[in-house]
């Protein structure tokens, strides 16, 4: 006669069997390319007949003396610090003003969201028309009010923040879906106790519903910090990294190096650096913002 199992090893067998297709297919599609791009960038690129070999550091090494990637790097960390900060303020914003009870709220919800559904590719190429110089939007209404033409793509020092300014205005309405789903989730005593307190609105958001939004907040910048490395759609349609670089990004560059170069080696180095700065960065925002979250 056999012996059912207990009943506590019971459920934790099922719930084991439950969560077997996810683990198969985070570790088929997230762990195991992510170990062998690591092993593969100790490695040197096959090429023809000739079959990779074992060279160590020799791609981090070169990586170091690569100005395009030390270039990519800094466009990066300026992309970020300009689009994450802009797009999760805009977004609260946006949430704060559609929760309230206005006229046409359901459609200002819609006409803040609709930039998130659609394709990069086509929001890249509104805005370059946008930023046609001496035909486009921007060069038109400048020069209606008394403003040279200028090629805001081509030139240095604005092709980078051309770009930004994309970024910002597709992602705020998508981060805005959450902190407005936050903000309904607040209950409407804790605005009429920080009332009868002699609280300022100021005051009330400071003090009361930004720190009940730090969850939300938290998982917004998370996912801020990934898009800002890896949504680089509108570079293939509005500047191709140029001019010289000036809006060159990490992931574009990976793509150049292991699909226009043909240097897989080499793009698996530079994926592994990423993946690294990726993951200190989540790390420490996880464990200087956990302090300052309530969940309950």
């Amino acid at each position: 006669m056999m012996v059912a199992p207990p009943r506590n090893l019971q459920t934790q067998i099922i719930a084991w069997l439950l969560l077997l297709p996810a683990m198969v297919l985070l570790v088929a599609f997230t762990h195991w390319p992510a170990v062998a791009t690591a092993w593969h960038s100790f490695f040197s690129t096959p090429k023809g007949a000739r079959p990779s070999v074992w060279v160590g550091l020799e791609n981090y090494q070169l990586m170091l003396d690569d100005d395009v990637f030390w270039q990519a790097l800094w466009n990066n960390l300026w992309f970020a610090l300009g689009t994450i900060p802009t797009s999760i303020a805009l977004a609260i914003v946006m949430a704060l003003w559609v929760n309230g009870r206005i006229a046409g709220r359901g459609f200002l919800r819609l006409a803040y969201f609709t930039p998130t559904v659609l394709p990069m590719i086509a929001v890249a190429n509104i805005w370059l028309f946008f930023y046609t110089p001496q035909y486009g939007l921007l060069n038109q209404v400048g020069q209606a009010l008394g403003f040279a033409s200028r090629n805001w793509l081509g030139d240095r020092d604005t092709a980078l923040g051309a770009i930004m300014v994309v970024s910002v205005w597709k992602e705020a309405g998508f981060f805005m879906i959450f902190y407005l789903a936050a903000l309904q989730q607040v209950s409407p005593t804790l605005a009429e106790a920080a009332a009868l307190e002699g609280a300022s609105r100021r005051q009330y958001f400071w003090r009361v519903l930004f720190p009940l939004l730090m969850p939300t907040t938290l998982f917004v910048l998370i996912n801020a910090l990934i898009n800002s490395v890896r949504m680089i759609d509108q570079l293939f349609v509005m500047t191709r990294g140029g001019p010289d670089n000036a809006s060159t990004l990490l992931l574009y560059y990976i793509y150049q190096v292991g699909f226009s170069f043909w240097d897989s080696a080499y793009a698996a180095a530079l994926t592994v650096v990423v993946l690294a700065i990726l993951g200190a960065t989540a790390i420490v925002k996880f464990r200087w913002l956990d302090r300052r979250t309530h969940y309950q």
